[in-house]
């Protein structure tokens, strides 16, 4: 059985039978998605309501993997498998942020990765939002996480309490096992968010089915600054 942690002070949701039904199902296609990355020992997580429980009829399934050697391997590994991609994207959110591939199988189905170097408190916004890997799926496992509201969803056996994160930045960190400054990141960027919309990336560029990701990421590097400077301070792709 899971173990949950204690209950906290905030609001506690119920699932019902159409919850649960939609949890198991998004989580069935996850484990489809990430078994065949496990099998390549790429160790894949899943990300977000998926991991907490918390998943409404817009949540999407995301998959990442923090360290590939090739978007070629992966790409290949995906094919066999029968994951055919619909979109291939590059994304880089800020100048000082890592360059990621995107690839999305349908509108709610997705793998990322990085192609360059991703500073740790990066590496920890999965952490922040909730993550598993293929085992802990496998295991019925739900784990702490915020969302995007910036409440701190805690798994109980029939749903989930939550509660803001706000003035409880350090406690959150705590409880999450990350650095309290990837906290108030994530703080700032979501209470933004929320504040004007959704804000834009510095950099997207879609990929034709003819490009790789490391062709594309070359040619950027080669006509934008920041992302040669990127490049550079990683030790060049």
């Amino acid at each position: 059985m899971p173990s949950f942690p204690k209950k906290g002070a905030g609001i506690r949701i119920l699932y019902n039978s159409s919850h649960w039904e939609r949890l198991s199902s998004m989580r069935a296609e996850a484990l489809i998605m990430m078994s065949p990355l496990q099998e390549a020992g790429l160790n894949p997580i899943v990300y977000g309501s998926i991991s907490r429980g918390d998943v409404t009829a817009n949540s999407d399934v995301d998959v990442f993997v923090s360290t590939i050697s090739s978007s070629f391997m992966l790409e290949h590994i995906l094919e066999n498998a029968g994951l055919k991609p619909l979109r291939r994207l590059l994304i880089q959110a800020t100048p000082k942020y890592a360059v990621k591939g995107y690839i999305y199988i349908d509108e709610r189905r997705s793998f990322s990765f990085p192609l360059t170097n991703m500073r740790i408190h990066e590496r920890q916004f999965y952490s922040f939002g909730g993550e598993l890997s293929l085992d802990g799926l496998k295991e019925g496992k739900r784990i702490l996480g915020v969302n995007k509201s910036l409440n701190l969803i805690e798994p109980v056996e029939d749903g989930h309490i939550e509660d803001t994160i706000l003035g409880r930045e350090e406690e959150v960190a705590t409880l999450l096992r990350i650095d309290v400054r990837t906290v108030r990141d994530r703080t700032r960027a979501l209470s933004r968010r929320s504040r004007i919309g959704r804000t834009g990336v510095f950099l997207t560029r879609e990929l034709s089915s003819d490009e790789t990701f490391e062709q594309v990421l070359k040619r950027l590097s080669d006509r934008i600054p920041a992302v040669r400077r990127k490049i550079r301070n990683d030790g060049g792709l």
